[in-house]
């Protein structure tokens, strides 16, 4: 959808103290992490998701100047779990980090669940009037024994960290020029394959391993099938938002994308894209590993506290998750904020 009123007004994150990939693992393990070019992943001593998430939403909350009743829904994006069960992490976020009484919700769309929230968050807004803002925050800690951040998912190091979003319409310190999400159910089997559905987390295999039920899925499908349905999606959701802002690839000055591994990064969004990858925030992502549902506004974070996005650029915000599910988001900047909203921890 194409917009003219919606702005972000704060945006955080909480990010803990960096572990490289020489402390960790022995040699063979290295070797297979140093293909993906990733240096280090942000690792978490304990904070759970929902406690950086928040952390992350007071810093994001204080960059907006926004008081809990300008905050009109709260929708909180997750990957993994959030350290109780049968728990409303979205309320702990409100409580915590607002203390208002507005709709919070859990957002679970894999990796692309923060995108997917700020697109659900923006229809909520021009819904009523009387609606002026959301807070949409993501928050995941990796750990064992229910996943290996290593090796869950070859390929992609997964790191730890909470991130947070203003989204105002009453103004802030970048428009979003348009919004666009699309998905493909029909590659949903691609994260179950032929595992039974179980009667508990973690029944079928503990830790998380994606590599069975992908291997399962490409060998009934096809690998080529299925890596022309991902791209023709990804494709397709740039296509519709870039049309939407009115705007050319060629426009965009920078590109937030998900902190994949080098060779994934390529085969899905630089190569089938025409993206350089100078005009990413790959430099800074491949010291913090995947962040699941984190990753964009992290990066869009880290673009405008470091002074990198200059006022009047563009930037395009790309997400994907299983599911299969892609959002994009283009974002210009109108000025820089007065205070910086990361919180990381060397």
């Amino acid at each position: 959808m194409s917009l003219t009123d919606l702005y972000i007004a704060g945006v955080g994150r909480r990010l803990p103290p960096a572990m490289t990939v020489a402390e960790a693992a022995g040699p063979r393990r290295r070797r297979a992490l140093w293909r993906t070019e990733v240096e280090s992943v942000r690792v978490s001593r304990g904070e759970s998701g929902p406690e950086m998430a928040a952390r992350a939403a007071r810093a994001a909350l204080a960059q907006s100047g926004s008081a809990p009743a300008d905050i009109d829904l709260v929708l909180h994006a997750t990957t993994f779990h959030q350290g109780h069960d049968m728990w409303a992490p979205a309320s702990y976020v409100q409580r915590t980090a607002l203390g208002n009484t507005c709709p919070a919700i859990e957002v679970r769309q894999m990796s692309n669940g923060g995108m997917a929230a700020l697109d659900l968050a923006a229809g909520y807004l021009a819904g009523a009037p009387e609606r002026s803002g959301a807070l949409i925050t993501t928050g995941d800690r990796f750990c064992p024994p229910g996943f290996d951040r290593w090796r869950s998912d070859a390929g992609t190091p997964y790191g730890d960290g909470g991130t947070a979003l203003v989204l105002s319409r009453r103004g802030g310190f970048a428009r979003v020029r348009a919004l666009a999400t699309h998905s493909d159910p029909g590659l949903e089997r691609m994260h179950r394959g032929d595992d039974p559905f179980s009667e508990a987390p973690f029944a079928v295999r503990r830790p998380v391993d994606l590599e069975p039920p992908r291997r399962d899925f490409v060998a009934a499908t096809g690998l080529d099938t299925v890596l022309g349905r991902i791209d023709d999606g990804q494709r397709a959701v740039l296509k519709r938002c870039l049309a939407d802002a009115g705007v050319t690839a060629a426009d965009l000055d920078w590109f937030v994308l998900p902190h994949l591994g080098r060779p994934r990064l390529e085969a899905h969004f630089l190569g089938p894209l025409g993206i350089d990858v100078d005009r990413t925030t790959w430099s800074w992502g491949r010291r913090v590993g995947h962040l699941g549902a984190g990753d964009q506004f992290a990066g869009f974070g880290h673009l405008v506290d470091s002074g990198t996005l200059a006022p009047g650029q563009l930037c395009l915000l790309a997400g994907v998750g299983a599911g299969f599910s892609w959002s994009c988001a283009v974002v210009e900047l109108l000025h820089r904020p007065e205070t910086a909203g990361g919180e990381e921890t060397r």
